[in-house]
């Protein structure tokens, strides 16, 4: 018989299977990677035993907690956790801070005949663990960043190397202003436990080996880096990424258009894709209007205008020439006044096989 653990460590390094029985808006705020919400009671369920736990007191709750988790509900409810116990029998379960919720569940499965051994101090416990573990990385952990102009391909070259942490990966966003993808982004709290996680495992694996990481800013689309890796990450040494003007400029045709247009058009249907993806081409520019200029910003769009129109015709080439001014007047000028304040932070510049060459050389 497994007994109960504290060993969060261990769970997300061998991503353990994980029961979440927290309420679906508990789940939604936040949850690991590894873990399913089959919850012991829903929404308003939860709202309700809340309300008499404030009002009657903890006996009065749990009361009303049984008369609303009862009879067939309650059998449907046990029925799934021994549904998925039984499927991984190597996991565990756990509610906010491994109390009375996930004791209720553990003994339900035991009264069905199966024991299934819960995370003491449930979510929460995993949670503070979770941002210890950043501090301490970004306290004692060797990172660098691979920077470079905008359609330098950086997350590209960085997805080769071998347990690398694609944060644009994990927010599920392109980084830029044009970077939203059809499918949305994970929660804050989401975002940031996948990346722990990911930096944790990294930290075990390459004992000693620095983490590249892509030069960000505040903000990937919605999800915000933390306070403490932004600061570890802005007096880190910089690798820099070099690629000329028309190799950027087809990149970011391919990803910002090309394939673009494919995901929302996968996403939502042939025709209501394609009329997303260019509503989101348009309100993408139409952030950046202020720090592009109105003059710029009318030359962008008129630009842009006439890609779409030939795009709906069905050549979609001519977006070249949008996103090449856009490149030449707006993103090099920004990159290139932020770079000149880092230059003695460049430990390797080079182009896409030279860096590959370097970073390996690290890692070997």
């Amino acid at each position: 018989m497994r007994a109960d653990t504290r060993d969060y460590q261990s769970l997300f390094l061998n991503d353990v299977p994980l029961i979440d029985t927290r309420a679906p808006i508990e789940f939604a705020r936040g949850a690991f990677p590894n873990a399913v919400n089959l919850p012991l009671m829903t929404d308003d369920e939860r709202a309700a035993v809340g309300t008499c736990y404030k009002e009657q007191g903890q006996q009065a709750a749990i009361a009303l907690g049984h008369q609303l988790v009862n009879g067939a509900t309650k059998a449907q409810r046990v029925d799934a956790w021994l549904e998925r116990a039984r499927a991984t029998p190597q996991g565990y379960l756990y509610c906010f801070r491994g109390g009375l919720r996930s004791q209720i569940c553990q003994q339900w499965i035991a009264e069905a005949g199966l024991h299934y051994p819960k995370v003491d101090g449930g979510y929460k416990a995993m949670r503070q663990y979770l941002l210890a573990t950043l501090e301490q990385i970004c306290d004692e952990q060797e990172i660098q960043i691979l920077a470079g102009h905008t359609g330098s391909a950086k997350t590209d070259l960085l997805v080769e190397i071998p347990d690398a942490i694609d944060l644009e990966g994990i927010a599920n966003h392109r980084g830029s202003a044009f970077g939203k993808r059809a499918d949305g982004q994970p929660s804050q709290i989401d975002f940031e436990n996948r990346m722990i996680i990911a930096m944790l495992r990294h930290v075990h694996k390459h004992p000693g080996k620095p983490i590249v990481l892509e030069d960000e800013s505040r903000l990937i689309g919605r999800c915000a880096l933390p306070q403490n890796l932004r600061d570890a990450m802005a007096k880190a040494p910089l690798i820099q990424l070099t690629s000329d003007l028309d190799a950027r400029t087809e990149h970011s045709y391919v990803n910002y258009i090309l394939r673009k247009s494919a995901e929302w058009q996968q996403h939502a249907g042939a025709q209501p894709g394609f009329e997303l993806f260019i509503e989101d081409l348009r309100d993408s520019l139409f952030r950046v209007r202020k720090r592009l200029g109105g003059e710029r910003y009318a030359t962008v769009a008129a630009q842009m205008e006439q890609a779409i129109k030939n795009h709906k015709a069905g050549d979609p080439g001519e977006h070249r020439i949008w996103i090449r001014t856009l490149l030449k007047e707006y993103y090099d000028p920004m990159y290139d006044f932020q770079a000149q304040k880092h230059t003695g932070r460049v430990i390797f510049s080079g182009n896409a096989g030279a860096v590959k060459e370097f970073l390996a050389t690290q890692n070997n």
